[in-house]
């Protein structure tokens, strides 16, 4: 099922582009989002309703003046003017009361829309494949989970209470002036053709350019990225002028765009004045003829006039309101295209090898084995394979080292085993956990996440005791320093709490993986990060966090495939040696020439 655009958005500068997330088709959309209300339909109902008689009665108003009016221009006695005045304190009170109940059901359904919106956005981001999320580039997603959900949230708060009680007070207004005479109707109606031609200009010119500048943002905000994240290298190498004017360049298409907006809301205000003008003047002339011909009353002639002039109000405000809607909508669009993706079952773009009925991953594994790959391939674009018809079993309980080269495929193997990423082609059976998760991958950039330390461990199983976590701790060799932190599991780490150095990062995410008890276990150079001062703690808490469990070892070190039950060497994507270390280190195979290397390397730097 195709739900987005049939073309992902492009951010250039320079000679450069990434493939940006899919943005979704107005159809989907308004899909969506009619999805996203239906769960709450009666208090859409009910607020709706509420604001309807809330309008219906401010419209007595303008009846009550014009009645005002007669009674002063036939010079009747002051006490006739009694209850005129009190029914314009009653209908004063009785409007605001019900505007205030009708404006909150209102709100609150808004409200309730945006935090499940907000929360499935989050849900499907986190399971987007993460070569997909690489191709796209952070700033992307930055933007979307920042700026458009701001925009959005902003619209819910403020333009949909205000957009809804100004088309109900038009379309009611406009029967309240038919009421009157049907001529104060017609004469009213020859602003809306200005109207409608200044809506349809707007219209068709905004949303082009509100997407535009969503992906300028976006652009702008992935090059600042960049150019930050990598400031060592660029100033290593150099690089300021290049980085600087990219990041200006991108920065004055975000400002160049932001500028045609600004004129064109100025001009969309112009022509509003013009249907305004035309409009009460049209109003104004009828009542003057039907006035002097007797057919209307002086007081009922001002209350049309006040019809009309009340209706500057909701048509501008629902006119301008469209600034919002336009912006939200885009916003809305590029936010639905993230969850649409998410959905989609199917394989990756750049598929090398098609498979007409693949089965990506499954979490049922045959009694004989714990996790099978069969015939697994991956390109993370067309031309660009990374592994070819890779078959790979782990018995139960198992421990398989992968090793290779750089470049060889194995993270993107070991990504594909955990079920984070899906294969091009083949399957993939991970077998059933034994606790809060079926598979846990561990890589070796590692979150601490700001919070108590017991916070940050119960994140893997939020029900798990203090005795649980210090367990946990234990089992990995990192509670004797967790105890000594200032406030023990109750200290913030993370951001702004006290920092934990990359090996203990590494032991908090080990100890999760404890916690959570998972049937298959996959590190991903878990143990990379800490330098070689730390690698034998880190290795030791590895082992301990892997034991009586199946697991998947990207060795970044070749101790952990001398501990390993088998080594399995890729070369170019492709398995070319499996078997124990002692085997294939006297093979004098692909993994033969690696334990040289690396012995060697270890020899010449500790002599």
């Amino acid at each position: 099922m195709t739900t987005t655009a049939d073309m992902p958005e492009r951010a250039e500068s320079g000679g450069d582009s990434a493939e940006l997330l899919p943005v979704a088709t107005p159809t989907r959309t308004r899909a969506a989002l009619r999805a996203l209300i239906r769960p709450d339909r009666g208090l859409a109902l009910t607020g709706i309703g509420v604001l309807v008689a809330a309008t219906a009665v401010g419209l007595l108003v303008q009846p009550l003046l014009g009645r005002i009016v007669d009674i002063v221009a036939d010079g009747r006695p002051a006490a006739d003017l009694t209850l005129p005045v009190v029914l314009l304190v009653a209908v004063a009170a009785v409007q605001g009361l019900t505007t205030t109940i009708g404006l909150t059901r209102v709100a609150r359904l808004g409200e309730t829309v945006l935090a499940r919106l907000r929360e499935r956005f989050v849900e499907r981001a986190l399971n987007l494949p993460a070569d997909r999320l690489e191709r796209a580039g952070a700033g992307d997603l930055t933007a979307r989970v920042t700026g458009d959900v701001a925009r959005v949230a902003e619209a819910v708060r403020s333009a949909l209470p205000e957009m809804a009680r100004s088309v109900l007070a038009i379309v009611l207004t406009l029967g309240a002036l038919a009421l009157l005479d049907v001529r104060f109707l017609l004469a009213a109606l020859l602003a809306v053709p200005v109207q409608l031609l200044t809506a349809r200009w707007y219209v068709r010119r905004a949303l082009t350019l509100y997407a535009d500048q969503r992906i300028a943002n976006g652009a702008q905000q992935q090059q600042l990225l960049e150019t930050i994240g990598g400031a060592v290298t660029v100033r290593g190498h150099r690089l300021e002028a290049r980085h600087t004017e990219r990041s200006a360049g991108r920065s004055r298409r975000a400002v160049d765009l932001t500028m045609r907006s600004v004129n064109l809301v100025l001009g969309f205000y112009g022509r509003l004045h013009i249907a305004e003008y035309i409009g009460l003047a049209a109003v104004l002339i009828a009542g003057f003829w039907l006035v002097r011909d007797g057919a209307v009353s002086i007081g009922t002639a001002t209350a049309a006039a006040l019809y009309f002039h009340s209706l500057f109000g909701p048509v501008n405000a629902a006119l301008v309101l469209l600034d919002d809607a336009q912006s939200a909508a885009a916003g809305l669009a590029r936010l639905v295209g993230v969850t649409d993706l998410a959905e989609d079952p199917g394989p990756a773009a750049g598929k090398a090898d098609p498979d007409p009925c693949p089965v990506p991953h499954q979490r049922t594994a045959p009694a004989t084995a714990a996790v099978t790959a069969h015939a697994v391939g991956h390109a993370y674009g067309p031309g660009r394979p990374v592994l070819h018809e890779v078959s790979l079993t782990l018995a139960p309980g198992e421990h398989v080292a992968l090793v290779g080269t750089s470049g060889a495929g194995k993270s993107t193997l070991a990504r594909i085993v955990a079920g984070v990423q899906q294969p091009t082609s083949g399957t993939v059976t991970a077998p059933a956990g034994t606790g809060e998760a079926a598979v846990v991958l561990v890589t070796q950039e590692v979150h601490v996440f700001t919070g108590t330390l017991a916070e940050d461990l119960r994140l893997a199983r939020p029900a798990a005791t203090d005795a649980d976590l210090r367990a946990a701790l234990a089992t990995v060799h990192a509670l004797d320093w967790a105890e000594a932190l200032p406030d023990g599991l109750g200290t913030v780490v993370g951001e702004g709490g006290h920092r934990l150095d990359p090996a203990r990062a590494q032991q908090l995410a080990l100890a999760r993986l404890v916690l959570a008890d998972p049937a298959l276990a996959v590190l991903d150079e878990a143990t990379a990060e800490a330098g070689s001062a730390g690698a034998r703690v880190l290795e030791r808490s590895a082992e301990a966090a892997l034991a009586g469990r199946t697991a998947l070892v990207v060795a970044h070190r070749l101790t952990q495939a001398v501990a390993a039950d088998r080594v399995v060497v890729l070369e170019a994507g492709r398995v070319v040696e499996s078997g124990p270390h002692e085997e294939l280190r006297d093979a004098d195979g692909p993994y033969a020439a690696l334990w040289r290397a690396w012995s060697g390397s270890r020899t010449a730097l500790h002599p």
